[in-house]
């Protein structure tokens, strides 16, 4: 231990301080420009103004990040005390603009006003924390790892971002002024935790640039268009022969620490009751098996329950089950069945459900904000806004998930593969939409990416399915980015696949692209003309896979999920779900 100290980086200051050195190369840049000019201003200020000027110099609100440092870092003049500052102010100002949610909800009427009021105390206080993870993780980091840091870091910051965002957006039809007041407390927030995005993101490429040896040792060699080649079952030709067998049959399931049991034959008859028991901020796995039945209940996996694993007998034998919807005056993070919240959550062979129906709006089944979680032969189903992909980075393989409208949504870095993605019957007056991504800056990390997928219509929507419209996605938010890459796309897909949110909104900013699809409905020839549909390569796809998107070859293989790292290779027979 004592050895390895030497190559660990000694604590998230000493990180910071190579993130703002590499910046300072931008700043210095711009500086010679500006010096050119026969400007004499900028040798009169002081010390401390000229150093916050040169820190904000590479963020996207220049202003906020300038007038926070100002006031916050007033004898700062090191890039370390600068970067200390504006975590601190960052976490101190969303910390405020908590408590006062706190206190208009004393004098909040309207019951929709007073959820999303509560919401936001929430939702706030895990942006504080992940901004806290974001500074005080760092120190944990491997100087051979800085690639693994830089990724942690975009998804933290990324997530505290959209649960700033996610406070707002509990505010639809709600009345009064509280909306307009947390809208105010929050612009700066969001703001502020972008710039330290932007950071970070001019970090990783200045560091990309030097190209440095010690940061490639760790890399795995690049899956290139066509390079990886698969058996029949869709396993990597590099995968040894001893391990194949293993991922061919998935995991073996482990031996449970509880067992749950409606009839009496387990340790409990409910869920809730058995998850009471689990220990917090555990490093090891928890397993919770939870025996055939409709267990109707609601279950929330707390932030401090870290590495549950819960899975049944089956998706049509284990059934979470629940109603709750937008009609009950609820926001829609309130009406999930589930919540997965705490880090490295692992479900399998079960099915989480909302029966609301189409008639009640938003009923979510499940809500997802647990980072590096996964899930397997799951089923969820719903109507609109089945499946909340909320934050993070998250693993869907083999699933079925089933809705009409919006029922895959939400910013998390979010992988789909050899996924069934059921197309239900709406209201009569209705069109069906598989995707609402909701990606609000350009820096975040968010996406919905589906990959050798099916998307298909189900019983009750197939006979009618070339009468009632359904879309691949719309914008949610102004930057939405969403990828079908290598998937089955069905017949009753509407030719021109993507469907606008309201008017012009993030039809030149969003990313919607399908790569390498087959069926009657992957025809991209009369798809939308908008600025932000746009052509990528198998190249350019790269990014976007379970390798480099959510990089899941670090996390995935503890669970035994079967997983492509890359792309199939065009020729691979039988791709289809």
């Amino acid at each position: 231990m004592g050895n390895k100290k030497g190559v660990i980086i000694g604590g998230s200051v000493v990180l910071l301080v190579a993130v703002v050195a590499a910046v300072a190369v931008i700043s210095t840049q711009s500086g010679k420009k500006s010096s050119s000019s026969g400007s004499t201003d900028s040798n009169q200020l002081s010390t401390s103004v000229k150093a916050i000027q040169d820190f904000c110099q590479p963020v996207d609100y220049k202003q906020t990040c300038e007038s926070a440092l100002e006031k916050a870092a007033v004898n700062a003049s090191s890039p370390t005390d600068l970067a200390q500052a504006i975590f601190k102010v960052t976490s101190d100002r969303i910390a405020l603009a908590m408590n006062q949610s706190e206190t208009l909800n004393t004098l909040a009427n309207d019951p929709r006003t007073s959820g999303a009021l509560e919401n936001c105390k929430e939702l706030l206080e895990y942006a504080v924390e992940d901004l806290k993870t974001s500074f005080e993780k760092l120190g944990g980091f491997e100087m051979t790892n800085f690639n693994k840091a830089t990724a942690d870091l975009r998804t933290w910051l990324s997530a505290a971002l959209t649960y700033q965002d996610t406070c707002m957006d509990g505010f639809d039809n709600t009345t009064g002024d509280a909306a307009h007041k947390m809208q105010e407390s929050l612009k700066s927030t969001s703001e502020l935790t972008t710039n330290i995005l932007a950071v970070v993101d001019e970090f990783s490429k200045q560091l990309a640039n030097l190209d440095l040896p010690f940061l490639n040792n760790n890399k795995r060699r690049l899956l290139e268009e066509g390079e990886e080649e698969a058996s029949s079952g869709g396993i990597p030709s590099w995968v040894p022969s001893s391990k194949r067998s293993l991922i061919e049959t998935g995991p073996a399931k482990p031996k449970p620490n509880l067992t749950v049991a409606k009839d009496g034959s387990g340790d409990f008859k409910t869920i809730k009751e058995a998850l009471d028991q689990v220990p917090q901020k555990s490093e090891e796995n928890f397993v919770i098996y939870i025996k055939e039945g409709i267990y109707k209940e609601y279950i929330t996996v707390n932030r401090s329950t870290h590495n549950l694993v819960m899975y049944g007998d089956g998706p049509t034998k284990t059934i979470i089950s629940g109603n709750k919807n937008f009609m009950m005056n609820l926001t829609t993070k309130d009406t999930a069945t589930f919540e997965a919240i705490g880090n490295g959550f692992f479900a399998r062979d079960l099915a989480i459900e909302n029966t609301a129906g189409p008639q009640n709006h938003q009923a979510v089944a499940l809500r997802v904000q647990s980072d590096l979680s996964v899930f397997y032969n799951c089923h969820f189903n719903g109507y609109q806004d089945t499946l909340y992909t909320h934050a993070n980075r998250q693993f869907y393989r083999e699933c079925t998930v089933s809705g009409t409208i919006d029922f895959i949504f939400g910013n998390a870095q979010v992988i789909f593969q050899n996924c069934l993605l059921l197309v239900r019957k709406p209201m009569d007056t209705q069109s069906n939409i598989v995707t609402a991504q909701g990606r609000k800056e350009p820096r975040s990390a968010g996406g919905i990416v589906i990959i050798n997928c099916t998307v298909s219509a189900d019983p009750t929507l197939f006979p009618v399915r070339n009468k009632i419209q359904t879309y691949l996605g719309r914008p949610w938010k102004e930057y939405s980015r969403t990828f079908y890459i290598q998937s089955q796309l069905d017949d009753l897909i509407n030719p021109q696949g993507w469907l606008p949110w309201l008017g012009n909104f993030g039809l030149d900013t969003c990313f919607y692209t399908e790569l390498d699809n087959r069926g009657p409905g992957s025809d991209t020839s009369k798809r939308a003309k908008w600025k932000g549909v746009r052509t990528i390569t198998n190249t350019d796809a790269q990014q976007f896979t379970v390798e480099h998107f959510i990089q899941g070859t670090q996390w995935i293989s503890k669970t035994g999920v079967p997983f492509i790292p890359g792309l199939l290779p065009q020729s691979q027979p039988g791709r289809i779900h």
